[in-house]
C-alpha cells in the first residue's frame, strides 16, 4: 500500500493538472511524460522527416498544374497518377521503414505480469484477468498516446544526434471495469498519466505514476460511457477517498509495476501499428 501522504500530494498535483473529461470509451488524447526507466523507448525520428534531405527542406516542391503532375510518369495496371514525387516519396519510406525497423526491439509485444491475458484489435488492446470470482478488464488506444515533443526542434532547427535525440513513450489513457458475480454494475475507473510524476527523495516511498480521473458504475461489457451514470470526478476528492481508490486498484493489480508495463506494452504495439502504417503508405504510393 502506497503511504497516505504520498497519495495527499498526488492529490494536490492532480487538481492543478487535471484535464476536462473526455469520451471514456477510448483515450483520444494523452498528456506528457517523462519515461520511466523500465519503460520501452526509442529515439524520437518522426518529427525529424523534415529535416532530411529527402524530406520537406529539401526545396522539392511540384507544381499543382505542371505538365508532368498530370501525365504519369510510370505506366501502371492501376490507373492511378505516378509523379516523380511520388518516387521521391516512396524512397523515402522506404528509408524510413528501414531506420524504424532498427530501432525496433522486438516484432513480438512484450508479456504482462501478474497473468493478464492480452487480446488485440488494430490499435485497441484489452488485458482481462480473474481474481477470487471477480473480472478485472484494462482497455487503452495507442492512437494519439505520444506525447508531441517539438521544442527541440525549435531551437533554429539544428538537428540533433541519435544519443541526444527524444526518446518516444507511449502514455495512453486506459480504462479499468472491475465486475463482481453477483453485481449488476462494473465499478470503472477511467485512468491516465499525469503531465509530471510526483519527485521524491532517497529513501522515500514511490509515488504513483498514474491517476485516477473519474469513476462511476457502468452497465457490464458495456463499451459506452453512459452520462446518465453519476461520476465521480477526483479533482476535488477527498485524499482519503481517492487514497482507498488506489489501494482497490492496487489489491487487483493496478499498481506502478502494472502502469510501467502497461507504457512498455503500449509503446510496443504503437511502434508495430507506426512501421505498419508506413508499410501501407509506401504500398499505395507505389501501387503495390
Amino acid at each position: 500500500m502506497l503511504k497516505s501522504v504520498v497519495r495527499a500530494v498526488g492529490a494536490a498535483v492532480r487538481v492543478s493538472t487535471a484535464t476536462a473529461s473526455t469520451a471514456r470509451a477510448l483515450p483520444l488524447s494523452c498528456p506528457t511524460l517523462r519515461s520511466p526507466n523500465s519503460a520501452t523507448t526509442r529515439p524520437f525520428t518522426r518529427s525529424l522527416w523534415m529535416l532530411n534531405s529527402k524530406g520537406a527542406s529539401s526545396g522539392y516542391r511540384p507544381k499543382l498544374f505542371s505538365f508532368k503532375a498530370l501525365n504519369p510518369s510510370v505506366s501502371c495496371g492501376c490507373g492511378g497518377l505516378h509523379t516523380e514525387g511520388d518516387k521521391a516519396f516512396g524512397a523515402f519510406l522506404s528509408d524510413e521503414i528501414k531506420e524504424e525497423a532498427k530501432i525496433q526491439k522486438s516484432k513480438t509485444l512484450p508479456k504482462m505480469s501478474g497473468g493478464w491475458e492480452l487480446e488485440m484489435n488494430g490499435t485497441e488492446a484489452k488485458l482481462t484477468r480473474n481474481v477470487a470470482g471477480e473480472k478485472i478488464t484494462v482497455t487503452f488506444n495507442v492512437n494519439n498516446s505520444i506525447p508531441p515533443n517539438f521544442e527541440e526542434e525549435a531551437d533554429q532547427g539544428q538537428q540533433k544526434s541519435a544519443e541526444e535525440e527524444a526518446e518516444i513513450v507511449s502514455t495512453p489513457n486506459f480504462v479499468v471495469e472491475v465486475t463482481k458475480q453477483a453485481a449488476k454494475h462494473s465499478l470503472v475507473f477511467d485512468c491516465h498519466f499525469p503531465e509530471d510524476e510526483v519527485s521524491h527523495g532517497e529513501g522515500e516511498e514511490e509515488s504513483d505514476i498514474f491517476a485516477i480521473r473519474e469513476v462511476s458504475f457502468q452497465p457490464e461489457g458495456d463499451s459506452d460511457w453512459k452520462e446518465t451514470s453519476y461520476t465521480l470526478n477526483t479533482d476535488s476528492l477527498d485524499w482519503a477517498l481517492y487514497d482507498h481508490l488506489m489501494d482497490f486498484l492496487a489489491d487487483r493489480g493496478i499498481d506502478n509495476t502494472f502502469a510501467d508495463e502497461l507504457m512498455e506494452l503500449s509503446t510496443a504495439a504503437e511502434h508495430q501499428e507506426y512501421i505498419k502504417f508506413l508499410e501501407d503508405l509506401q504500398g499505395f504510393v507505389k501501387c503495390n
